[in-house]
């Protein structure tokens, strides 16, 4: 358990400041009270057990981990609307605090299950008492929508271990167009959804103010 934990331990730092940059680009739209692209962030290193699972999965050596398997530490940005997104990777693109070294489009390109998500792989420097060391993390960018889905869809995964029942496959495939379509929808009335978010944050604020 001590060499898992010192192996982990510089993921462990790259999410902690990773959400803290992550969440302060929110705070300066916030700031500048312009719309801001990004709804919240979250992030997670992934549980040993799923490390092993899916080095045996992929056929990774544990002596290739650091090098081979790009989401021990993973960061996911929600958006409101898919034109969010494009937003949120040029703002990743812009940044010189890591450097981006693998973009994947899930959203132009599903899989085949449905999945939809843009994923953005970074190399992260960590200050380490021993040096900087630079790991692998990956950065998925989706809607809300997509995140419901996807977040299901891993749930039954672990259920069946990917051999999904053929009905449950049509049913989440289904459900996947279905959040597309919802997506678009919110996209078209996009103006009035944020007039509407627009007017309920002044009314809070003079609210507040009131007190």
């Amino acid at each position: 358990m001590k060499h898992w934990d010192q192996f982990l331990a510089p993921y462990k730092l790259a999410v902690e400041e990773l959400k803290v940059k992550l969440k302060g680009m929110r705070a300066q739209f916030e700031l500048d009270t312009t719309y801001s692209p990004i709804e919240f962030v979250t992030g997670r290193v992934k549980p040993i057990a799923s490390i092993l699972d899916k080095a045996n999965l992929k056929r990774i050596p544990l002596n290739r981990l650091e090098q081979e398997m790009q989401d021990i530490a993973g960061l996911r940005m929600m958006c409101q609307f898919v034109d969010d997104i494009i937003k949120v990777v040029e703002l990743l693109r812009n940044r010189n605090d890591f450097e981006i070294v693998e973009e994947r489009d899930y959203i132009s390109h599903e899989k085949s299950s449905g999945y939809r998500s843009y994923h953005v792989v970074i190399s992260y420097p960590v200050q380490t008492i021993n040096g900087e060391k630079k790991i692998l993390a990956e950065i998925q960018i989706r809607t809300l929508a997509m995140n419901f889905w996807a977040t299901v869809e891993h749930s039954l995964n672990y259920k069946y271990r990917g051999q999904f029942p053929e009905d449950i496959k049509m049913r989440l495939q289904r459900a996947a167009e279905a959040a597309f379509r919802l997506d678009e929808e919110m996209s078209q009335i996009r103006g009035e959804i944020q007039d509407a978010q627009a007017f309920f944050s002044r009314k809070k604020e003079q609210q507040e103010g009131e007190k």
